[in-house]
């Protein structure tokens, strides 16, 4: 691996001989190997009302004419219905919507457009785009935290087509609507790009603070047509009509060009390793992507891998770097750098730029550039790990031969059972339809805040209760939404948060509400080092006890750094360089016990229940792991607050007497239940639209609240994020799924591919692998089919 080597860097077989040089075939890591097709462009002729001027610019810029896709929804857009155009990565869905908008623009100095993505960088890509066309009468400006307050009365006062965020309209924008109220009146368009990433509680969230904006816009007069891009999802004018409380048409045939594809599932080899009792480990997934990164970047192939955590993301590009310095490639380890989330913003604008450029080969990210950035000419993609949704994998997959040339997709497998399923079972993969997208927007956890920042925009009168409640398809309420609706408000009023009024509902407080939209815990904790007072960055309040807690290592732009102190009240963590040789991983234990059940039917000595649950949960310690081989060195105990969540949760229950039937007595019962708990967890994201770490479980020989041996799989958000009412309602093939992927691991007595779980409070312990199958076997002969 002495040289960059640019030969062969667009082929893509000839890039996978490369990674696989010196594995001898029946060593092979590589599980199956998807052949997807070159498919043709489908053009359309240009609309004849878009102005010559406009037509032309896209011309100079590459755009010849569009396709066909881009048109229909174009066309739906300039006549005045909202629309959401669900087509895959690189298909030009930008165009969808610059069409009319830029068309309205031209025509009518006065309108306005406003644009929603989930990430800033997305947002100030776009913003480069649209300067880009060079226009006379477009003046496009980003208003986000980035924005100097210097240039914001600018933006508000002659800014014409305005990039921001969801966070930016609900905290700026909305409750300030005064300041904007030219804007808002004037409003013609509203874009909201990436729709598909607004999911679970964010999702409930964003589709509140949506109703909020069209709320304002019609007290100023103005009925902006909604203009949604998404990746290919399921139902997507379901999915956006909820999402924006209106009735939305879909376009959903991709009518772009793409070239061939060899998509490549991959299992990394065990090792000689033994980890947590005695269990076999593989070699870990980061590990495997950073030698493929390095080779890759060898191969003068341009490449994106995708690491589903920020630290994840700092050590591949770190193991990238030190394969290509070991390997005597030394010229080639600056061209090698990590991108996440927490990187102030000039470094996001560095790395963008210079991976745009072609100054850096391989960028090991996470999902932050999963959107669509437009990073054009990538040869090779990687993904680290299973992004928790098909959507999400075939976003992330399609950033591969953007501009039409053929690409390599690698799907390095995890060790653990949902990523293990997914290698061996390709259909679960290439034979499988993608996922709608889950929120809930009456989650009352997420309505009451709302209600409350509406409240503050404008009182909310008896006949807008309608507006925040629905939920339909494409927007329709049956009744129930308004009264969920009243009955929050009504409890705001006994709180004494709101005041009622014939002619509605008051704010009574004298200051806003805080409202983290996100639902990331409050107010970010800053990362500081110690010794120079310098902001390193920051991290997401309900994440800040596991991840930089006292003694934990906490990397930045590859610069490890050692915690040494959390102060939550203040919301600050010190930290200290150090390049300790190990890792480290929070250890929790959690409680639960339920409030009200919801639903629940019996299916002969099967009991299957959903509803209300309150968890209780705590970081209690930390395990430090030796770096590259995931050796665990020893556990150090943490003194850290409890934290208390209500949610929803699917749960199921066996008599005991059932269970020592099977020959399951009640010493063995904690392990099987337990051992089937981690894998039903780890295989739910199957079925809804989460990542493990948006839910969590609990299992117990024995509940207080049932009486009996239960297993609880609970949304890791307030309210609930409609991840367990998904389980519950496929809780037959939930459980078939993951069954299967208990049953198909190689393991002995169980290991990180089928029951050990990276995130249990107990150590793993006690896990019994063949109970848990006694376990599942017994509920699925019960379960109707």
């Amino acid at each position: 691996m002495p040289t960059e080597r640019g030969a062969g860097a667009h082929d893509p077989d000839a890039l996978l001989q490369r990674v696989l040089l010196g594995v001898p075939p029946d060593e092979s890591p590589v599980t199956h190997v998807e052949s997807l097709p070159a498919r043709a462009a489908v053009p359309a002729p240009w609309p004849d009302w878009v102005p010559e001027p406009v037509r032309a610019r896209f011309v100079v810029r590459g755009v010849s004419e569009p396709w066909a896709h881009q048109v229909e929804a174009a066309n739906a857009a300039h006549a005045g219905t909202s629309v959401v155009v669900a087509t895959g990565t690189a298909s030009g869905k930008s165009l969808a919507y610059q069409l009319p908008a830029l068309t309205m623009l031209a025509g009518d100095d006065r309108a306005r457009v406003l644009y929603l993505s989930p990430t800033k960088a997305l947002a100030q890509d776009q913003r480069g785009a649209l300067t880009g066309l060079e226009l006379p009468f477009l003046r496009a400006a980003t208003f986000d935290g980035d924005t100097p307050m210097s240039e914001r009365d600018w933006v508000r006062a002659h800014a014409n087509w305005v990039l921001t965020n969801p966070d930016m309209l609900h905290r700026g924008i909305l409750p300030a609507h005064g300041r904007w109220s030219s804007f808002l009146r004037r409003l013609a368009f509203v874009v909201i790009d990436e729709c598909h990433t607004y999911r679970g509680l964010f999702g409930s969230h964003v589709a509140q603070v949506l109703r909020r904006l069209r709320r304002v816009c019609a007290a100023y007069g103005s009925t902006p047509t909604f203009v949604l891009a998404s990746a290919t999802v399921s139902a997507p004018a379901r999915s956006a009509s909820r999402l924006i409380g209106a009735p939305v048409a879909e376009v959903t045939a991709d009518a772009s060009p793409h070239g061939a594809r060899s998509f490549v599932l991959w299992e990394p080899p065990l090792t000689a390793l033994r980890g947590e009792h005695d269990a076999p480990v593989r070699r870990s997934a980061g590990v495997e992507t950073a030698r493929i990164l390095a080779d890759l970047v060898v191969e003068g192939a341009r490449t994106l891998a995708f690491v589903r955590s920020r630290r994840g993301a700092e050590l591949t590009a770190l193991g990238a770097a030190r394969h290509l310095g070991d390997a005597g490639a030394t010229a080639l380890v600056p061209r090698v750098a990590a991108y996440r989330a927490g990187y102030l913003p000039e470094e996001r604008r560095a790395v963008e730029a210079a991976l745009g450029s072609g100054e850096l080969l391989g960028v090991a990210a996470t999902n932050a550039l999963e959107l669509g950035v437009d990073i054009s000419g990538l040869d090779a993609v990687v993904l680290a790990g299973y992004p928790g949704t098909l959507a999400s994998l075939w976003q992330q997959a399609g950033r591969a031969g953007r501009s039409g040339a053929g690409a390599l997709v690698v799907f390095v497998a995890r060790d653990d059972p949902l990523d293990t399923y997914l290698v061996h079972h390709p259909a679960a993969v290439f034979g499988r339809p993608v996922e709608a997208t889950v929120f809930d927007p009456q989650n009352p956890y997420v309505l009451a805040p709302q209600l409350c920042c509406a409240a503050v925009e404008a009182p909310i009168r008896p006949d807008e209760l309608a507006a925040f409640s629905s939920t339909g398809d494409n927007g329709s309420d049956n009744g129930d939404g308004v009264t969920a609706v009243r009955a929050v408000l009504d409890d705001l009023v006994a709180r004494g948060v709101l005041r009622r009024r014939p002619a509605g509902w008051f704010w009574t407080q004298h200051e806003r509400p805080d409202v983290d939209i996100r639902g990331t815990g409050g107010r970010p904790v800053s990362v500081v080092e110690s010794n120079t007072g310098n902001l390193i960055g920051t991290v997401d309040a309900g994440a800040a006890d596991s991840t930089v807690h006292e003694g934990a290592v906490y990397l930045h732009r590859g610069t490890p750094f050692v915690v040494d102190a959390l102060d939550l009240d203040e919301r600050v963590a010190l930290v200290r360089r150090d390049d300790p040789p190990w890792t480290t991983t929070a250890r929790d234990v959690t409680d639960i016990a339920i409030v009200q059940t919801l639903t629940s039917r019996r299916h002969g000595p099967l009991e299957v229940a959903f509803g209300t649950v309150d968890v209780t949960h705590q970081v209690v310690g930390y395990l430090r792991r030796r770096l590259g081989t995931g050796e665990l060195i020893d556990e150090t105990p943490l003194d850290l607050p409890p934290r208390e969540l209500r949610t929803s949760a699917v749960w199921y229950t066996l008599p005991q007497d059932l269970l020592d039937g099977a020959g399951l007595d009640m010493m063995s019962v904690p392990g099987a239940v337990h051992a089937a708990e981690h894998a039903a967890i780890g295989l739910l994201p199957l079925f809804a639209t989460c990542d493990r770490w948006d839910i969590g479980g609990v299992s117990t020989a024995l509940h207080p609240d049932t009486g009996r041996p239960t297993v609880f799989v609970y949304d890791g958000h307030p309210g609930g994020a409609g991840f367990a009412e998904r389980g519950h309602a496929a809780l037959a093939s939930w459980l078939t799924a993951t069954r299967e992927a208990i049953a198909a691991c190689e393991c002995p007595s169980g290991c990180p591919s089928c029951v050990q779980s990276p995130k249990c409070g107990n150590g793993n312990e006690p896990l019994d692998k063949a109970g848990a199958l006694i376990v599942l076997d017994l509920v699925l002969a019960e379960l109707p089919g």
